[in-house]
């Protein structure tokens, strides 16, 4: 690997740690009710408010329509997410000492695995909170009606208009992914350019 691609592995693991304090994911509702809007934000460990009281205010609207409450300690993945967040962050770091551009191949594809897989775990979360609807218990029902917040960018749900976004720490995600990336084209060029100046004139 080239130095400055192992500089890039890790540069993009210090940013991937802040995601142990920064929060990864962000949802809010807006309707006429609520001009100052509810939110909530995702951590690699937890579910909060963005205002203190902005989770139990969307669990209580949630349950008018027959939505699940979002308690986080009832939530799997939350429980296994630092681990894998932490093993990403030691491997990258692992990456850059050794150097080598095939062990750099491998972690990228195992990092771009996680990232699909977390990005659907979060879809298929919202698909069943969404669509798994307690219609007994329900106060309003209105049928073939479903909740799913958008996966990226907003929708409309009934007065409420959800919108979802990478927070700050999934922002840096982000960042971490496009320097992996530039690492990893630097050193297929580098290789290119090796192939190329060992070939006899």
């Amino acid at each position: 690997m080239p130095k400055t691609a192992r500089i890039l592995v890790a540069v993009a693991a210090l940013l991937m740690s802040a995601g142990f304090v920064l929060p990864l994911w962000r949802v809010d509702l807006i309707a006429p009710q609520y001009p100052e809007g509810l939110g909530m934000l995702i951590r690699v460990n937890t579910v909060v408010g963005v205002k203190e009281q902005d989770l139990n205010s969307i669990n209580n609207l949630n349950h008018y329509i027959g939505m699940k409450r979002i308690e986080p300690d009832a939530i799997p993945e939350l429980k296994y997410m630092p681990a894998i967040l932490g093993t990403l962050v030691v491997t990258a770091l692992l990456v850059a000492l050794i150097g080598r551009r095939r062990v750099l191949y491998g972690w990228t594809v195992a990092f771009g695995a996680v990232l699909v897989a977390g990005l659907y775990d979060y879809w298929k979360w919202g698909y069943e909170y969404g669509h798994d609807l307690d219609v007994d218990t329900a106060i309003i029902k209105i049928p073939d009606m479903t909740y799913q917040p958008p996966l990226i960018g907003s929708k409309q749900l009934l007065n409420f208009v959800a919108t979802s976004w990478p927070a700050s720490g999934g922002w840096l995600l982000v960042l971490a992914s496009i320097l992996v990336a530039v690492a990893v084209w630097q050193s297929v060029r580098g290789t290119a350019h090796a192939a190329t100046a060992a070939r006899p004139a």
